[in-house]
């Protein structure tokens, strides 16, 4: 059991004794087998917190997504060990080698496709059910299919439970859809394929909007499609990183990951297709942009700032590895850090982490390196770490991570080292 977060700890504050008990075992997710009363909402704050920080500040403007985000249980949709970590903006292990999505790319992937009240939804990766429960209140009916049995008879008990009616759940391959309700208004992906699966166009209705990311396994894109006279019409939007889309699409692959040689994309942070000033290869970025002759040798570098404390200014970027053939990557970069001042919580500070997940995307390890401090020029680091015998993939992770003040950084690599 992981000790109860900040953000769980303060549903606590100015309850009686009886209610603080109660919350307590909620937060543990007991109460349901008791009989004593709960309070209606103990999450409330906490959910608010979360909307207000991480999501309404970041971009999310739709007033009926952000109330779905306000109102839904996030924590009724996450494994009793991880429900202290429930409105935390990050994604979580849900068993089966699936998780369920940051609360931030679930918001932004419902405004992207512009729910309506009397759409009909079709979402492909059901998971733990929390995007159909997100979707269930902003239109008329979601179907979503879940390839993996157990998730998505769980998923179906756990939506009708709480009382999404509108959510229909079928257990099978997402590729194929499901042609016995289509046309639908709107198709939302919640898994990776390489490219978009052609009975989902055929599926989609004239006019009608799909979000879906694509691309290789640890290098996605998100993409909005918009169906004119039978044709998708794409705009590239953010990247991103989401488990792969298993069954038909995964045997399609034509790149797949490569755990013997993990190493770090654009590390020079020059390719930017988007030219919108945010680097390629990397995900779940925050308050950073490129800035194009500042880095070495007058080179592109990333930029990452930011003025309120706790805010992240961060910048992630995953990779498979094997364990058995690798026994530790080298990491190094070089940065620059003016004007910083920490968090307030022990991780607020400038620097970098590596995570490490086993096989079924749980984290076993976060290494790190930091926390920085001001510099009047180029500080190189450079730092091997083990890699666990456990391990199966990582996520690196670098930014000012809710410190504050201006961080500069070039030149990121990373190398295997051989057993």
């Amino acid at each position: 059991m992981h000790s109860m977060s900040p953000h769980a700890s303060q549903v606590l504050e100015g309850r009686s004794m009886m209610e603080r008990l109660a919350a307590f075992l909620g937060i543990l997710g007991l109460a349901s087998g008791i009989g004593w009363a709960q309070p209606r909402d103990m999450f409330r704050e906490a959910r608010e917190r979360l909307v207000s920080q991480d999501i309404e500040r970041e971009g999310i403007r739709n007033p009926r997504v952000l109330d779905a985000m306000r109102t839904v249980p996030r924590h009724e949709f996450v494994p009793l060990s991880q429900k202290s970590f429930a409105y935390f903006d990050a994604a979580l292990a849900i068993g089966y080698k699936q998780t369920i999505s940051p609360p931030f790319i679930v918001a932004y992937m419902t405004q992207a496709i512009d729910p309506q009240p009397e759409d009909v939804v079709l979402e492909i990766g059901t998971g733990s059910g929390y995007q159909a429960a997100i979707l269930s209140g902003l239109v008329k009916d979601v179907y979503t299919i879940e390839i993996v049995e157990q998730l998505g008879k769980t998923a179906e008990e756990r939506l009708a439970r709480l009382g999404y009616d509108n959510v229909h759940v079928k257990t099978g391959d997402g590729y194929l859809g499901w042609p016995e309700h289509a046309p639908f208004d709107k198709i939302i992906v919640t898994c990776s394929p390489e490219d978009v699966p052609k009975p989902l166009v055929a599926q989609l209705k004239e006019g009608g909007k799909m979000i879906i990311p694509l691309g290789e396994r640890y290098n996605q894109v998100f993409h909005l499609y918009e169906k004119k006279e039978g044709k998708l019409q794409a705009t590239r939007l953010i990247n991103t990183l989401f488990v792969p889309m298993t069954g038909a699409s995964e045997d399609q692959r034509q790149v797949k990951p490569d755990p013997l040689h993990p190493h770090i994309k654009n590390g020079g942070f020059e390719i930017d297709l988007n030219q919108d000033g945010y680097p390629d290869d990397w995900h779940y970025q925050r308050l950073i942009r490129i800035d194009p002759d500042q880095g070495i040798n007058n080179t592109p570098c990333a930029v990452f700032e930011n003025e309120e404390a706790g805010r992240p200014a961060q910048a992630l970027q995953g990779m498979a590895i094997d364990p058995n053939k690798i026994s530790g990557v080298q990491v190094s970069l070089k940065y620059k850090l003016v004007d910083s001042r920490f968090g307030s919580q022990p991780h607020e500070k400038p620097g970098m982490v590596l995570h490490f997940y086993d096989d079924q995307r749980r984290v076993i390890a976060e290494p790190s390196v930091g926390p920085w401090f001001d510099t009047d020029d180029w500080i190189t680091v450079s730092k091997t770490f083990p890699v666990p015998a456990k391990a199966r993939e990582m996520i690196f992770r670098m930014g000012l991570n809710g410190a504050t003040g201006v961080l500069t950084v070039d030149d990121v690599t990373l190398t295997p080292v051989p057993r």
